[in-house]
């Protein structure tokens, strides 16, 4: 049964609903993608914590990578774009971090706040092959935005 993206982002809407902390955003935004479907095996953010470089922030999932500069991996390719990175076959992507060797396929999409400013990016995960479609990339913009615009 395809995820029911409509009723995600309605959930996730009332759940954060007057919060702007970047973070609790973060926890809830994770917690609720992670248990939503059976192809996300890791779901979380890197956050902007320095210039050119991403760090750990809540997720959900077995451990990730503490640290990832812009200039390395699907992750610090999406923040160093700007751009949303839909990676059928991690093997084939040139630089790939291999923060968990079970990983096949990657939906990474940079988390911007409400003025612009680059947050982090969010990392989804699959241990199954070509696990993601242009759609889910659509919809979980349309969810990152809509939540994130809170944060200033």
């Amino acid at each position: 049964m395809p995820l029911d993206y409509e009723y995600l982002s309605k959930t996730i809407a009332a759940l954060t609903e007057g919060e702007d902390d970047a973070v609790a955003l973060m926890a809830t935004v994770a917690c609720e993608v992670h248990h939503s479907d059976d192809r996300f095996d890791w779901t979380g953010f890197y956050r902007v914590t320095s210039s050119q470089m991403l760090k750990i922030g809540p997720y959900q999932g077995g451990h990730g990578c503490l640290v990832i500069p812009f200039s390395r991996g699907v992750c610090g390719a999406a923040a160093r774009t700007g751009e949303v990175q839909l990676v059928p076959d991690v093997e084939a992507f040139e630089g790939h971090i291999a923060c968990a060797s079970s990983t096949r396929s990657e939906l990474v999409l940079p988390v911007f706040g409400g003025q612009g400013q680059l947050l982090g990016v969010f990392d989804i995960d699959s241990d199954q092959p070509d696990a993601f479609t242009q759609a889910d990339a659509d919809a979980m913009t349309d969810i990152l935005k809509t939540t994130f615009d809170a944060v200033k």
